[in-house]
């Protein structure tokens, strides 16, 4: 009992010099690695964020696809370039018309503009397609056009 008083007085007179911690080099040699981990790493994920936009306009094109064709059985028809894709979601005047075709507002491309919509298509009956990353017709890897006729 009496070396624990000891030891309680000694560390009140002074600054204890048993307390340990990391030095400026300890701290800089992590972060040297942190970052070349980073650089290693980071790339390797940016390419996976384009290829999933790409994934997905592909699905979203599926899934319109889907409802155009739903529109056909009920209409005998696909909608005119005029009426657009929002004919999936408004009646544009047709009797037989038994929609909204989806069941949320159509969505923009994963790069945020609107799909492109043509009847008759020059591909097939109808053309539906994305024009990609950059926004202009052709392109590579991500600036790829996503079309519904391939």
């Amino acid at each position: 009992m009496e070396e624990w008083k000891e030891d309680r007085l000694l560390s009140r007179r002074g600054p204890v010099r048993c307390q340990r911690g990391f030095t400026l080099i300890e701290l800089l040699i992590v972060m040297i690695i942190l970052g070349l981990l980073a650089a290693l790493v980071a790339p390797k994920m940016f390419q996976k964020v384009g290829s999933s936009r790409q994934k997905a306009a592909k699905a979203q094109i599926s899934m319109i696809g889907t409802a155009l064709d739903a529109y056909r059985l009920d209409c005998g028809r696909y909608p005119t370039t005029e009426e657009g894709l929002q004919a999936l979601m408004k009646n544009p005047g047709i009797e037989t018309w038994d929609g909204p075709y989806l069941s949320k507002e159509i969505p923009p491309d994963p790069w945020g503009r609107p799909y492109y919509y043509r009847f008759p298509g020059e591909h097939g009956e109808y053309d539906l397609y994305s024009l990609g990353a950059d926004g202009q017709e052709g392109g590579d890897s991500e600036n790829a056009d996503v079309l519904s006729w391939i």
